[in-house]
């Protein structure tokens, strides 16, 4: 039975005969990588955050996550994938240097966990709103355990050129503000990356396997698995399990209707659940004997907890709820969070597919992209968790708008709708990385045994592994080249003075106390 898909791209078309293609290049990318933070026995480290990198509240390149020992590096926006990647690089080489005999987990699904008990929240100080960090912290640990969140990955930060934007706005019949026009565009973009993410967990999802750790908190969920070993559970055809229902993929949140026809709407969806009361959370408690459980008894506490695979976003100004942020000055990026850490790569992500995911969003761009209905997100859920769990399987059939496609046939129509855009953005770059990134994919899509997922488990049970050494195996080769590689002294300079200047900051927003934590936290969920 043969398939046919709409995956043409007229406005590349359009922007061909104007000879305005070269406007694609140039997109503002970043990165985010997480990355927990392991003892030499490769248990997780029950140590702070090391001061000597900064305050993780203030600074803006090395945080940390939902744990203490979970960090997050974060690169500054750039036009060129390579500057991003220089930027993680020099983050890690100088995390390290303070790290003393500690290394960085190369794996997306933790290793070394005890249950909840052994994974410390993150704290942010005794500022408001570094309490509000750590309490919403606090909250997820009583709805989710904390185990899920010590999971890591890295997010795709992409902004879509201006000098595209405007040539789009200027040949459009619209007479909305180029504001509108840039977010109902960056929303188009949102669903079809929504339709079309499942792609990115077959190619690039390297977590098939988890250590039987992991369900020391939540056992039941351990009875779906196979046994790969007797320390590591498994699904055979799996490809990234930290997308699945045992990851950040949740009951409650799948049933959200988040709107994703428009900005307002999602706005307003999001809002809605956000203020509404959800009587199994309530019942946790909200406050008890002066310490706050939770921000809130709300289907969610803030928008961070709404775990989508793709966000709209806009820089939100000191203690602006992000959503506000979105109202009002509108949709500057959108961030992609599907992505496993790569453990082959010592930085998490490798170069091939940074340029791959650029092509590939303004692909998706490029389509056009109708309006979800009521089933669109059923879909998208469904999708993604039939490709997390058995990506590989032979034959597997994923959920179209028509009925039931192949995924293979459905993967090939999408690669075949890059090459273009692969082709345009070489152009500009003087380059082959686009072109070369996109048929290393296409080979994967032929023969599944080349995707990250297939190669860790033959990797494992040819060295007889289970996952727990591996991964630490791998861990510890990137933490010694990454220690050895030469690093400026500007560079060291240069992340020392950011640390100190975090430190100074953190200070400062410690030392005002105006505002008592309870009046601060109604002012913020009161904001409109």
């Amino acid at each position: 039975m043969t398939h046919s898909f709409d995956l043409s791209l007229p406005h590349l078309q359009r922007l061909q005969q104007d000879k305005a293609q070269h406007l694609l290049a140039g997109g503002l990318k970043g990165l985010e990588k997480e990355s927990l933070r392991i003892n030499p026995h490769g248990r997780i480290a029950q140590t702070p955050h090391p001061p000597a990198l900064g305050a993780a509240l203030t600074h803006q390149y090395i945080t940390t996550d939902y744990s203490e020992a979970l960090m997050e590096f974060i690169t500054p926006p750039s036009g060129d994938i390579q500057d991003a990647l220089t930027w993680l690089q020099h983050i890690h080489q100088f995390v390290y240097r303070h790290l003393d005999d500690e290394i960085l987990l190369s794996a997306s699904m933790p290793c070394g966990i005890d249950g909840d008990a052994s994974i410390p929240i993150a704290e942010y100080g005794l500022s408001n709103i570094g309490q509000m960090k750590h309490i919403y912290r606090r909250g997820l640990a009583l709805r989710y355990g904390r185990t899920m969140q010590a999971i890591a990955g890295v997010h795709f930060n992409y902004s879509v050129p201006m000098p595209l934007w405007s040539y789009w706005h200027d040949r459009s019949a619209d007479i909305q503000p180029l504001e509108t026009f840039i977010a109902r565009r960056y929303f188009d973009l949102i669903r079809n990356l929504l339709r079309h993410g499942w792609l990115v967990l077959y190619l690039f999802g390297a977590s098939p396997a988890i250590c039987t750790s992991f369900f020391k908190s939540r056992p039941q969920l351990a009875e779906q698995f196979d046994e790969f070993d007797d320390y590591t559970l498994y699904h055979p055809f799996a490809t990234s399990l930290r997308m699945s229902d045992i990851g950040y993929k949740s009951e409650n949140q799948a049933r959200l209707s988040i709107d994703y026809n428009s900005l307002p709407g999602y706005v307003s969806s999001l809002s809605h659940a956000i203020e509404t009361p959800y009587p199994p959370y309530q019942a946790l408690g909200i406050l008890e004997d002066g310490e706050y459980r939770q921000l809130n008894g709300n289907i969610l506490q803030i928008e961070n907890e709404f775990y989508s695979t793709v966000r709209p976003k806009q820089i939100a100004y000191s203690g602006e709820k992000p959503t506000l942020a979105l109202k009002r000055r509108g949709v500057r990026y959108i961030e992609l969070r599907s992505l496993d850490l790569d453990p082959g790569a010592p930085l998490g992500i490798a170069p091939t597919t940074a340029y791959f995911l650029e092509a590939f969003i303004l692909t998706q761009l490029l389509q056009d992209s109708p309006s979800f209905t009521p089933d669109s997100w059923a879909k998208v859920n469904h999708n993604q968790l039939r490709v997390a769990h058995k990506g590989r399987e032979p034959g597997l059939q994923l959920a179209g708008e028509n009925g039931d496609i192949p995924l293979q046939d459905w993967a090939n129509a999408l690669l075949t709708a890059m090459q273009p855009v692969c082709e345009v953005l070489d152009q500009a770059a003087g380059s082959e990385h686009y072109q070369n990134a996109l048929e290393q994919q296409q080979a994967k899509v032929e023969n599944p045994d080349l995707t990250p997922s297939a190669r860790m488990l033959t990797a494992m049970s040819s060295l007889e592994h289970p996952f727990n050494p591996y991964a630490l195996n791998l861990s510890r080769s990137h933490a010694e080249q990454l220690r050895n590689l030469p690093f400026a002294a500007q560079h060291s300079q240069q992340f020392k003075h950011l640390a100190e200047a975090s430190l100074a900051r953190q200070q400062t927003l410690e030392q005002d106390k105006s505002v008592p934590f309870a009046e601060f936290l109604a002012h913020y969920f009161a904001q409109r």
